[in-house]
């Protein structure tokens, strides 16, 4: 039978199972450098427009139609600017991170794919290009999801093990992850902090939740101040802490460099690092690390939540 989307409403209930975090830890936290910078819809690349999304340009004075050169540019300063100050505040801590990595993207800068290669952090693929795909037919989608694969092995050295859409995935995103055959989860659903099974066309596959919510994009309208933005995702931090006592859970916190990669920003990020790196029990992790340990302590049962 066909793999088709069904809702799950319930998940796991009043009784999440425990993840069993590596030496007992209370709760898992990933950070995720989305890198999109240069995969954008764009003029060059056949859109007819410039990409602003997640960027300073304000509605009204963006350019429809044509190339916006200012948006363009607050793009280029994620790859040639953010990028680099986001790398530094990890690597200065010690602290592993995802890369949801938009495959053309990290083509056009050979110098940051070479630095991702040797941090140790790891890639998961954020498609070929930084688009819609509930915009493309499945031909088309199947297509990105080869490139980007490709692409990555070139530029990375290895295959990518996870995947994650820009935004909202397609009807058909998952059956097409899971019958490329090499991914070992997706990202594409924020309905739980913990990861959970799923049946695709008789195969298990994992699904490791995302968050918007924790999430520098809340810079696009409804946060103002580093402050701010370190206290929003601090309390969530500390809530999920002090509950990991009796139901640890994970934590996904979303960066893009170019808007938490702009120095005042950045200042909260940084005040962020240094909180949760004084609390003991906390396992900062590579997305990789969650899904092999889950598939390690939790394997797949025998019937997934969706079939």
């Amino acid at each position: 039978m066909r793999y088709t989307v069904t809702r799950d409403f319930i998940g796991y209930g009043a009784n999440p199972p425990d993840p069993r975090w590596p030496g007992g830890a209370r709760l898992a936290v990933n950070f995720v450098m989305n890198y999109e910078e240069g995969s954008e819809p764009s003029v060059q690349d056949g859109e007819g427009y410039s990409e602003h999304g997640l960027t300073e340009a304000p509605g009204l004075a963006h350019i429809p139609r044509g190339r916006d050169l200012a948006a363009e540019s607050m793009f280029e300063y994620g790859s040639r600017v953010g990028f680099w100050r986001l790398m530094r505040l990890f690597q200065e801590r010690g602290l592993p991170m995802t890369v949801f990595g938009c495959a053309l993207a990290l083509e056009r800068n050979p110098e940051a794919a070479a630095a991702i290669r040797d941090s140790g952090f790891d890639v998961c693929c954020h498609g070929w290009r930084w688009v819609k795909h509930f915009e493309l037919s499945e031909e088309q989608e199947r297509e990105h999801i080869r490139l980007a694969v490709e692409s990555l092995r070139r530029t990375i050295g290895n295959r990518p093990l996870g995947w994650y859409c820009r935004y909202g995935p397609s009807v058909n995103t998952r059956r097409l992850v899971a019958e490329e055959g090499g991914f070992l989860y997706d990202s594409d659903s924020y309905a739980d902090e913990l990861p959970w099974w799923v049946t695709v066309e008789g195969r298990p596959h994992l699904v490791i939740p995302y968050s918007l919510t924790n999430n520098d994009g809340k810079y696009a309208g409804a946060i103002g101040t580093s402050d701010q933005w370190f206290s929003f995702i601090r309390d969530a931090f500390d809530m999920l802490y002090a509950e990991g006592a009796r139901t640890p859970k994970m934590m996904s916190i979303g960066l893009h460099m170019r808007l938490i990669g702009h120095p005042a920003r950045a200042a909260g990020l940084a005040r962020l690092l240094d909180h949760i790196q004084k609390h003991a029990g906390v396992w900062v992790t590579r997305r990789l690390d969650i899904a092999q340990h889950w598939m390690k302590e939790h394997p797949y049962p025998g019937c997934g939540l969706n079939e």
